[in-house]
């Protein structure tokens, strides 16, 4: 299974965006599953449901940061994030998790989420945003390691 496809079974299966991505690399990372899910948590929804910086996006970022830089490229892992950004944009429309809603949610920045029903999942494009990230951070990380 490629890491899109693990990225969106991982939201499907009930993390956030934000989780579901960086947990479709948890094998590459060899962080304990738990410590992941913990480190990332505050960025679903687009910062705990702010509607910003789409989840998904903010785990791929994490997971380029993780597996391409030495901590010390700070040019290099930017280059390698602004084009992850601009094919998930390009491909998405946005990297704004408002703009990717449409607009749905921009009244209702509760903390609290919606429960995952079907009819959530019908109208959020949440999982196959997971997918696309998990994919871009895939094919980066073979371009770039």
């Amino acid at each position: 299974m490629v890491k899109g496809d693990l990225a969106r079974e991982n939201f499907k299966a009930g993390m956030n965006c934000a989780q579901a991505v960086l947990l479709a690399f948890k094998d590459d990372l060899k962080i304990d599953e738990q410590d992941l899910k913990k480190l990332i948590i505050g960025f679903g929804g687009g910062f705990a449901r702010q509607r910003y910086v789409c989840g998904a996006v903010s785990g791929m970022t994490a997971v380029l940061g993780s597996l391409l830089s030495d901590g010390k490229d700070r040019l290099k892992i930017y280059q390698i994030v602004k084009e992850a950004m601009d094919e998930f944009s390009k491909e998405a429309g946005s990297v704004i998790c408002a703009e990717l809603l449409d607009g749905q949610t921009l009244q209702d920045k509760s903390i609290v989420p919606e429960e995952r029903t079907e009819q959530y999942y019908k109208k959020r494009p949440c999982a196959e945003l997971c997918a696309l990230s998990g994919d871009i951070a895939e094919k980066l990380i073979k371009k770039y390691k």
